[in-house]
């Protein structure tokens, strides 16, 4: 037997707990911890498992409405869609995998997220992702794109989910720690979900899926710290995943939870066996014992310690009935899973883990989840932006080629053609929109998916900011004619222990939950990454919302294009706000001023309007980065149209002012809908019209084919490397 190592100062920090946490762990159970039971407590009081930094702001967020079914706290949050059907979903991060193993760390975070969906007893039916990269002049930024598009098609492809939207940005802050955060969702009868709350005493725990190895062991710590040039040693703590197996052990798990033999359902994420009996337990307020000598191992002579901290994928955990292993176990063999009875639940507060004849754990187990650190950090208020200056001169054609012909604004096939986005023949809307659509399997009904937050204003104005990321993505939902219903989180900062990262962290919620109120879209699911830092550097704060709308007849929809004579009709008011906007960023690289303000009231209004005076609009949009400009550019060219615009100053073009739409109508209708804004009360105006072969802003015009030639090509060359 190996001989486990001496506790001392260097293996606590080495664990990622602070010295006063440590002497709260002797406290806890009177005596010095052993190895594995060090291991146990590192993983649980983590950031990445405890939110001990977030929690005290996580609850002020709004988690409820007549629409939620089950708010935070389990692995997805649950929404009513009507019919008795619900819609599961959530959001969350494999930044620091991704960025050691960017194949891998992209994979398994699709896998880990498809998980966290189909536990609660629900089929996956869209994913989406949310990807944040360096510059793509940095030298690692071309193979990180190229790992991580790859790994989130290779493994939602082959799994066979739909990925239907999605975002991707470049910036210089996180040239040393990339983001990808990773959403899916699922549906389920209402009255058929599955919890992770274990109930009843000596009922057995089952081990589920694929066999445990080393892999990912300490990634839930590591997913807690910064980053350092020793980040090559930390490639054996990214997992690795196996789509197919994951596929048979969603069939395996529906068809369990069909037969009626399962009590309670986690899967084992973040801190593998652990992590999902000790939450288990602690909700059902009940103690587990686990014999390690039965876990499926597929290497050999693995410890104690090994075995609770791999995140080795594939797996789940369950509490079963167990008058009903034996068919449980049928179904199991069946899907050539593994299936095992690793240990029972207790009535006492107790984590025992035994392994060979040794206890190697035994701990108090509410202790471990419950009891974790929690911090009321000290924060400072991000001090108010100072004024934006004198803008420098630039053409209107020229700023629309700075932005298309930038990474951040040019055409995404290059990424979504990699996604296959139309797997269970449900996609409506595919990616490439401001929100991605899919038919509810056999209803007409439909599901609308977007993803927003726009770092740039979250850093000069995080209450602005945390507004903005939850309004855009109101309006990307309502542009396609969906009722927005919920939203989930995905919470990326830098280190939380520097009162102007926490600041950041603090602004946003409060302005994110504001806006949550405001436009009756809760908070239902999400996650935290903090110590998103290369050598002190932090990433820009990257709240990003990802939202879920309800179409309830697909007659609803708005999915046109405008056609030639068609006219272009602005929603919303215009005052040209410049700060913090694209045109500045892409033209030259200023990055200054606030965030635009954003008035929810008008939000709302604004797209309640559009809503309800769907049957008039052919074709609508939001407009965000780049303004009024970009977005009838974007339009147009989908097309293969022309567009003139009537407004020629670079304000009224490329201010990114909020409450705003552009739509498309005929003429009679584009009429109709005017008389209608005025008698509402909401601004509108004729802002230009389709037509001909060239784009044309105010004077200043240019060919429509070469403009989309550098809109096609700009993202391809970027990101050749």
């Amino acid at each position: 037997m190996m001989t486990e190592p001496t506790i001392n100062e260097a293996l606590i920090a080495a664990h990622g707990l602070k010295p006063d946490e440590y002497a709260r762990i002797l406290d806890i159970i009177g005596r010095a911890p052993s190895f594995t039971e060090l291991g146990i407590f590192s993983a649980m009081w983590n950031e990445h498992c405890s939110y001990k930094s977030s929690k005290k702001w996580l609850r002020t967020l709004p988690t409820t409405g007549p629409q939620v079914i089950c708010g935070p706290g389990e692995n997805a949050g649950v929404v009513d869609i009507g019919d008795g059907q619900a819609v599961i979903f959530k959001m969350e991060s494999h930044n620091h995998p991704s960025y050691i193993e960017p194949h891998q760390g992209a994979a398994t975070g699709v896998g880990g997220i498809l998980r966290d969906v189909f536990t609660m007893g629900a089929r996956p039916i869209a994913a989406m992702n949310s990807l944040s990269f360096g510059l793509p002049s940095h030298p690692k930024t071309a193979h990180l794109v190229k790992g991580v598009v790859e790994g989130v098609g290779g493994y939602g492809n082959a799994f066979g989910v739909p990925t239907i939207g999605g975002e991707v940005r470049f910036h210089r802050s996180y040239n040393g720690n990339c983001l990808v955060n990773a959403f899916a969702a699922g549906l389920a009868d209402a009255d058929k979900i599955f919890y992770s709350v274990a109930s009843g005493v000596g009922m057995p725990v089952v081990y589920l899926g694929a066999k445990t190895g080393r892999d990912g062991v300490g990634g839930a710590t590591m997913a807690s710290a910064e980053f350092d040039d020793t980040i090559e040693e930390k490639r054996p703590t990214v997992q690795v995943g196996d789509p197919f197996t994951e596929k048979r052990l969603l069939e395996a798990c529906l068809e369990l939870m069909a037969s009626g033999a399962v009590i309670s359902i986690q899967d084992m994420g973040a801190a593998g066996l652990t992590c999902s009996a000790v939450e288990m337990g602690d909700k059902g307020g009940l103690g587990i014992k686990l014999q390690l000598d039965d876990v499926p191992q597929r290497e050999t002579h693995m410890t104690a310690y090994e075995m609770m901290l791999s995140e080795s994928q594939e797996r789940m955990l369950m509490v079963l009935k167990p008058e009903m292993e034996a068919e449980a176990r049928a179904i199991f063999v069946k899907w050539d899973l593994d299936f095992a009875i690793v240990g029972e639940t207790i009535p006492e507060d107790r984590f025992l883990i035994l392994h060979g004849n040794e206890v190697k754990a035994d701990l108090p187990l509410s202790k471990l989840a419950s009891s974790a650190p929690e911090y009321d950090r000290p924060w400072v208020e991000t001090p108010a932006a100072a004024p934006l200056g004198a803008v420098p001169a630039i053409g209107a054609i020229d700023g629309l080629r700075a932005l298309i012909g930038s990474p951040n604004y040019a055409h995404k096939s290059w990424v979504y053609e990699q996604y296959d986005s139309q797997v269970m023949a449900d996609t409506v809307v595919a990616p490439g929109l401001g929100a991605g659509v899919v038919r509810v399997h056999g209803t007409g009904k439909a599901l609308a998916f977007t993803s927003d937050v726009t770092p740039r204003y979250v850093k000069a104005n995080p209450f602005e900011g945390g507004k903005q990321a939850v309004a855009e993505a109101y309006r990307n939902l309502c542009a396609v004619g969906a009722l927005p219903l919920a939203t989930t989180d995905n919470l990326n900062f830098g280190n939380p222990e520097k009162p102007e990262i926490m600041g950041q962290l603090v602004g946003s919620l409060k302005g994110i939950g504001a806006a949550c109120i405001a436009l009756d879209m809760p908070i239902v699911s999400g996650n935290v990454s903090l110590y998103n830092e290369t050598d002190g550097t932090a990433i820009l704060p990257t709240p990003t919302i990802g939202a879920v709308g309800i179409l309830t007849s697909l007659d609803d929809l708005i999915s046109g294009q405008p056609q030639d004579g068609d006219l272009a009709v602005l929603i919303g008011t215009t005052l040209g706000h410049l700060g913090q906007s694209a045109l500045l960023a892409e033209a030259f690289g200023i990055e200054q001023g606030d965030a635009p303000p954003v008035d929810l009231a008008a939000e709302r209004r604004h797209g309640e309007f559009l809503r309800s005076h769907r049957k008039l609009i052919r074709a609508a949009t939001d407009l965000s980065d780049g303004g009024l400009a970009l977005a009838a550019f974007e339009m147009a060219e989908a097309a293969g149209l022309g567009v003139t615009l009537t407004a020629a100053d670079i304000p009224a073009l490329y201010g990114e002012d909020q409450a705003r739409y552009l739509v498309v109508c005929t003429k009679n209708d584009a009429e109709a809908l005017l008389n209608a804004a005025k008698s509402s009360n909401v601004p509108a105006e004729i802002a230009g019209r389709f037509g001909g072969s060239s784009v044309t802003f105010g004077t200043d015009a240019a060919p429509l084919a070469e403009l989309s030639a550098l809109y096609r090509s700009a993202f391809a060359k970027a990101v050749a490397g």
